[in-house]
């Protein structure tokens, strides 16, 4: 199942932690090994850094073996007000010689793209995402970046467009007012929690639109054994959320699985959902996603957990 796998480049961009060239170089080869032939990054993950060394490693390989994504919207620039510190604030810890910009403009998509491609010195990605949008400003967002996307698509630099996001309703507006080919979800659609269900999933399924599906661990919520300790959405675990986990977790022991393995098959059950992505820089955890992904999962697992209402 590695061609519904994904590798989203974010923790080699400095997520969290110092990541060393040498770590990152090992964790892309194990993910090569391992048969991932589908990487996702941004100008965002580490300002720039995880796409330099996405980029170093990828120029290895046939162009056409692999494909590529990257995002647009977060423009990266010099930092002039520079106090020789670290964007730990922003949850990397590289320098912070640079800063984002927000610019969904076509320009400023253009732009960014251009730079995209110098970082990774690689001449095209395959899809472009529109990075956060619900962050910035949705409704400039929308207006400005979808049909800037489609121009970049109708010029034939890139194959496919989409937005990359966190919110459901963000991702239900792009997908109802653009021209869209694919939908990133950070954490909406995965074993603890399906708001993307409800319509999102639907709509995407009706218009065409693939699917992947991101954050399936919820912040490391299911991928953790203590999950008290752990984390959900950046920040600490509502107790009701700490419960629901150790009940799914009992179902699975019941079976024999693993919670890790049920979370990341649980989302392409779903019709709509074309592969999971995930990230990481140490190769033990790869090793654990590829064989998560290999685990056979029983029927009765799944109705046991719908029976149960831990899932719909």
């Amino acid at each position: 199942m590695t061609d519904r796998l994904g590798f989203g480049a974010a923790s080699i961009g400095n997520l969290y932690r110092e990541v060393s060239d040498e770590d990152a170089h090992a964790v892309l080869e194990e993910a090569w090994a391992g048969g991932i032939r589908s990487y996702d990054t941004a100008p965002h993950y580490g300002l720039g850094l995880s796409e330099r060394r996405l980029g170093t490693f990828l120029r290895q390989q046939a162009r056409d073996t692999y494909r590529l994504s990257t995002k647009v919207g977060r423009l990266i620039v010099p930092n002039t007000g520079r106090r020789h510190g670290t964007d730990e604030a922003n949850g990397f810890v590289v320098p912070d010689d640079h800063v984002r910009h927000w610019d969904p403009s076509l320009a400023g998509v253009r732009r960014s793209l251009e730079a995209s491609l110098e970082r990774l010195g690689i001449d095209r990605v395959d899809t472009l995402f529109l990075h956060d949008p619900d962050v910035y400003g949705l409704d400039e967002g929308l207006r400005l970046g979808l049909p800037a996307l489609a121009r970049l698509r109708e010029a034939g630099l890139v194959d496919e467009i989409g937005v990359g996001v966190n919110s459901v309703e963000a991702a239900v507006r792009a997908v109802r007012e653009g021209d869209l080919d694919v939908v990133m979800i950070a954490g909406r659609y995965t074993l603890l929690e399906q708001p993307a269900a409800e319509e999102l999933l639907p709509l995407c399924q009706e218009r065409g639109v693939r699917v992947l599906a991101v954050a399936v661990f919820n912040s490391g919520l299911l991928a953790s054994d203590n999950p008290a300790a752990a984390h959900y959405n950046y920040g600490a675990v509502p107790p009701e959320l700490v419960d629901r986990t150790e009940r799914l977790r009992e179902v699975c022991a019941r079976f024999d699985i693993s919670l890790p393995a049920a979370a990341i098959q649980y989302p392409l059950r779903h019709l709509a959902v074309d592969q999971v992505v995930v990230g990481t820089a140490r190769t033990s955890s790869l090793r654990a996603n590829l064989q998560h992904m290999k685990t056979e999962i029983p029927d009765e697992l799944w109705e046991t957990l719908r029976d149960e209402q831990l899932i719909p």
